[in-house]
């Protein structure tokens, strides 16, 4: 036989293009438009609705960026039409290959209540199923005329202080017109045979048993009537579509799904609009379709349908009863878990699942983390504590090198917990059900053998109106067909019991999922991370000092709404394309702002709380919130400090050659004529830190032009280039006293400049370093390096409740791509009996080298990465002045890194009182360190503390009260009871004992008596 594979295949897809589906929807009859442009910012719908139109044509152009038109839109069903289904197509000007990247609506009744949105495949609005004639429409559609920013050129489009006022868009249909329900089921039998046939291999039968039905189909079709001959033409596919799938077939779970950014490409507010426009349609969806699921992850974009979409979030709510509408994920927002801080990443499951528990009563059991740039090995712990048990993620398909050897599998976390985890085959998480990526996950699920089943979320996600009819047309069609996986449309939890049953013993993957992209996210937007990290910390000292004025303070209140809410903000802003710095301008600069007000408000309440402690009177206390004792006051107390025995006054002396030379009688350090420090000794133990020959707290530029994603990516060919920073414009003794000296270095470079003070302090193992920039750089790169003497196999960064362990070698790929990695408040170097830790206030991107030297030594190069400056999606990121904190460690061990880390990120806070203030709680052992104290979430005022062991090793500790307890309980991170043998009984003193495997996190409940 004669192959013509091509020739139908070509027919087919011109036939379908232009003639089957666009008689779809056939004898269009205009509808009456009429427009008005909302002025400056979205307005209510009342508003909306009672404004004035004016006249308005198919054709005319509408929305300036980021501005708000809205249509009404009046007709009138003709007769003829009585008993037919009915639908309204109504066009902004889609363009179709971009779903969630431009203009949006949502139909709008004229009561105010919603029908659905608009989107690019999905611009119908059902009018009747069966139709009367002379029946009256009028709808009222709210159209944003949100800017195309995905083209990854610089652009001032996307904050609307700097958008331009042209239209962006071009009005092109709003009719009334028949839907034929037989040409769109034709049109869905054809496009899912085409996606099938084109995935089978040309040697195999079935491709051309499905060609002949095809192109018999199309013979049966008079294309100077369509509608009259679809039926017709679908029986010839009858045979096709029935033949059932191979035993062996690959089963999907397929779930309903969009996955909206809480902010990217567009701000908060417009995320506000893009969940509302998103479920109007899956519930409307769901009311046609019993069959169809949709998951939905972020507490905090159901909040805001409840706040501004109430009559909408009581639709979803009884959907949610119905199990259509199911709740996953039990975070506040799909966070970033590489910079989020430890109890912050416990608020977000604690706000996240208390959100679905208090209004819909459900405990949500898996984890929802498809888009996340990397995945702390941090996280399986506290996924258990949380109560769930399963995560889901798809990013790491994204990885540049290698390819992660697993699909199904558990995931191992620093403290040894283990989840079981499911890495979608498809590799999207906004699949259509085509052909093409339903024989991508089967193809590529690597569990073959033995395991059978994978999940795939499909739908148009970031506005683009998630799951469609076709999508379940698809669904429906390949549930049982020959050839493709079997598809069955369920729930999320269905698939991880099933998974979980049929692959109990999968294979095990230990420590974190490492993203190899996207590494830059750990440094863009300083300022934006500065404020996440000081917040965090500003959290930490409102809740202790207001938890131990609540116990001692009559008539003292613990703010327990001021703080959730000042939380839940500082939560949704580490949503992962906010924390990251890759998000628009818009999304920053108010961001900043926000992070300003919540310092001033945490100040507030943390200085009612010190003040009330306190009391009246004249004597300078010192408030100690770091988790470990200093200068005298103790963790969690106020007093006078003290200087520790033996502590020696601050020197300075100038150097031989230019400089100076700093001493405190544990740290010798020198400062040369460049401004650098090229010594740093530890005179107890006799080592040199610098490595012979180097200067530590060296900046350094690099050209930073990555290939695709600029706010995202660093990529590794930066370091090919780099220019040290040592041209000098002034070096001078800024300070000098017996308790600190500083030495000031100013340097200019390109069209910035930097400041930099190193300071030793009296009694001191750190040299507390603070970088100040005026930062006008474009796309360039600024790193501070410390060349270690010190001969390292391996760094430790600090993460959630303790650190991780990465090789300074490249011996493989996967330890090659990690060339930039994140660390939280230290990253620790060391050989056997002697380390170096470098501390920060506010940095998270690092990287660690290593050299061997003539002389045979190794030297180890930490760096942290300060600023960058991509252009692309907000072309002033990092513009500006900025002030960095960082410290170095000589002599460091693990436990002085966390010591020390804390105190850089807790400063002291001095309060005018009247007498010292003692701990609400002690601890006894350094190595577990106290994360949170507050007040418990159901207001009996219990008080709650969270603390882990810190070093990687066991621990027992005696955990005392300064008040009574009547029972102490270890609960999960909801304050629910566990059953756990991690906390004894108080003890006759109050004490309770605590014994904690490594990098284990207690939570502990105590019952005031």
């Amino acid at each position: 036989m004669h192959d013509d594979r091509s020739i139908t295949e070509h027919r087919l897809r011109r036939v379908l293009k232009e003639r089957i589906k666009p008689a779809v929807h056939s004898r269009p009859v205009p509808l009456e438009i009429g427009r008005w442009e909302a002025p400056g910012e979205p307005v209510p719908v009342a508003e909306g609705l009672a404004a004035p139109y004016g006249p308005c044509a198919i054709g005319e152009t509408w929305g300036p960026a980021w501005g708000t038109t809205w249509f009404k839109v009046t007709g009138t069903v003709p007769a003829e039409w009585a008993g037919r289904t009915v639908e309204a197509v109504l066009d902004l000007g889609f363009d179709r290959m971009m779903p969630g990247f431009q203009c949006e609506g949502l139909v709008h009744r004229a009561d105010g209540s919603e029908v659905k949105a608009l989107n690019p495949y999905n611009d119908w609005v059902r009018v009747a199923d069966s139709a009367v004639g002379g029946e009256q429409v009028e709808w009222y559609v709210e159209a944003a005329s949100n800017p195309v920013l995905v083209d990854h050129s610089a652009t001032y489009e996307g904050d609307r202080q700097t958008s331009g006022d042209q239209p962006l868009y071009r009005l092109a249909r709003m009719d009334l017109a028949v839907f034929e329900t037989e040409v769109w089921e034709l049109v869905q039998d054809l496009e899912v045979l085409y996606d099938l046939m084109t995935q089978l291999g040309e040697a195999d039968a079935r491709r051309y048993e499905i060609l002949r039905a095809i192109d018999a189909a199309l013979d049966a079709v008079d294309l100077g009537d369509v509608p009259a001959t679809a039926a017709a033409a679908r029986t010839r596919l009858t045979a096709v579509l029935a033949a059932p799938a191979h035993a062996s077939a690959h089963r999907i779970s397929a779930v309903g799904h969009a996955h909206i950014d809480s902010a990217w490409l567009w701000p908060l507010r417009e995320t506000v609009r893009k969940v509302s426009r998103t479920t109007s349609n899956m519930v409307g969806l769901m009311d046609t379709h019993p069959e169809f699921v949709f998951a939905m992850s972020q507490a905090q974009q159901l909040d805001w349908i409840k706040t501004h979409r109430p009559e909408l979030f009581e639709r979803i709510k009884k959907k949610i009863a119905d199990g259509q509408f199911v709740p996953v994920g039990g975070m506040w927002v799909e966070s970033d878990t590489n910079m989020v801080g430890g109890e912050a990443m416990v608020r977000q499951f604690l706000y996240g699942k208390k959100f679905f528990l208090d209004e819909f009563g459900i405990e949500t059991h898996n984890v929802w983390l498809p888009d996340s740039f990397g995945y702390t090995a941090a996280m399986p712990q506290i996924v258990k504590l949380s109560g769930s048990k399963w995560f889901l993620t798809q990013k790491i398909c994204w990885s540049q090198v290698n390819a992660f050897p697993h699909h199904t599998f558990w995931w191992e976390g620093i403290d040894g917990t283990r989840v079981f985890t499911h890495f979608p085959p498809v590799d999207t998480y906004n699949s259509d059900l085509g052909g093409a990526q339903l024989a991508h996950a089967a193809g590529n699920y690597r569990e073959k053998g033995r395991g059978s089943r994978s999940l795939v979320p499909f739908g148009w996600g970031d506005g683009g109106g998630g799951p469609t009819r076709e999508h379940l047309a698809r669904a429906r069609r390949q549930r049982d067909l020959e050839g493709s996986p079997r598809v069955e449309i369920e729930r999320p939890d269905a698939f991880f019991e099933k998974a979980h049953a049929e692959y109990a013993d999968a294979p095990v993957w230990a420590g974190e999922l490492y993203l190899e992209l996207h590494r830059g996210t750990y440094t863009s937007q300083a300022k934006t991370k500065q404020g996440n990290r000081h917040s965090e910390s500003l959290l930490r000292e409102a809740e202790l000092w207001a938890s131990t004025a609540a116990v001692r303070v009559p008539g003292y209140g613990y703010p327990y709404e001021d703080l959730e809410r000042i939380w839940k903000t500082v939560l949704l802003h580490q949503f992962h394309d906010i924390l990251p710095g890759s998000s628009i301008a818009w999304v920053h600069r108010e961001a900043r702002a926000t992070y300003a007000r919540v310092r001033e408000e945490l100040r507030g309440i943390t200085l009612a709380a010190q003040l009330a402690l306190a009391g009246e009177g004249a004597a300078e206390l010192v408030f100690n919130c770091a988790p470990h004792a200093r200068r005298g006051i103790p963790a969690g107390g106020a007093g006078l400090p003290e200087a520790a025995a033996g502590d020696q006054p601050v020197t300075v002396e100038e150097r031989h050659g230019g400089g100076h030379v700093l001493a405190n009688g544990r740290l010798l350090v020198e400062i040369d004529g460049r401004g650098l420090v090229v010594s740093a000794y530890d005179l107890e133990a006799r080592r040199e830190a610098v490595a012979p020959g180097r200067a530590a707290n060296l900046l350094q530029i690099h050209p930073d032009f990555p290939n695709m994603w600029d706010a995202w990516d660093i990529d590794a060919f930066y370091r090919n280039s780099v220019t040290d920073l040592v041209e000098l414009d002034a070096l001078e003794v800024a300070e000098a006293g017996p308790d600190a000296v500083t030495v000031r270095v100013s340097r200019r470079f390109g069209r910035s400049a930097a400041v930099q003070s190193i300071t030793l302090r009296a009694g001191a193992k750190t040299v507390d370093l603070v970088t100040e920039v005026d930062w006008h750089e474009t796309e360039k790169l600024l790193k501070a390096a410390f060349p270690l003497d010190v001969k390292a196999e391996r760094s430790a960064s600090e993460t959630q409740f303790g650190h991780v362990y990465r090789a300074t070698h490249t011996n493989t790929s996967w330890e090659a791509a990690k060339f930039e990695i994140c660390a939280h408040r230290w990253i620790h170097v060391e050989e056997p009996g002697w380390g170096t830790a470098i501390l920060n206030d506010s940095t998270y991107g690092h990287d660690v080298t290593r050299d061997v030297r003539p002389d045979g030594g190794q030297t180890t190069t930490v760096r942290l990465s300060l600023l960058r400056a991509p252009r692309y999606p907000d072309p002033e990121t990092d513009q500006g002045a900025h002030t960095l904190r960082f410290s170095l460690a000589p002599g460091a061990e693990i436990a002085d890194a966390v010591r020390e880390g804390h105190a850089l990120n807790l400063p002291e806070r001095v309060v005018h009182g009247a007498a010292p203030v003692a701990p609400l709680l002690a601890l006894d052992n350094d190595a577990v360190v106290v994360e949170a104290v507050k007040l418990a979430e159901d207001r009996s005022g219990d008080v709650i503390v969270r603390l882990y062991e810190s070093r990687g090793g066991r621990a027992t500790a005696s955990l005392e009260a300064d008040f009574r307890v009547a029972e102490a309980t270890e609960t999960d991170l909801l304050e629910r009871p566990l059953p756990g043998p991690a906390v004894s009984a108080p003890a006759a003193d109050g004490a309770v004992a605590l014994t904690l495997r490594p990098f284990q996190i207690v939570t502990v409940r105590l019952r005031r008596a």
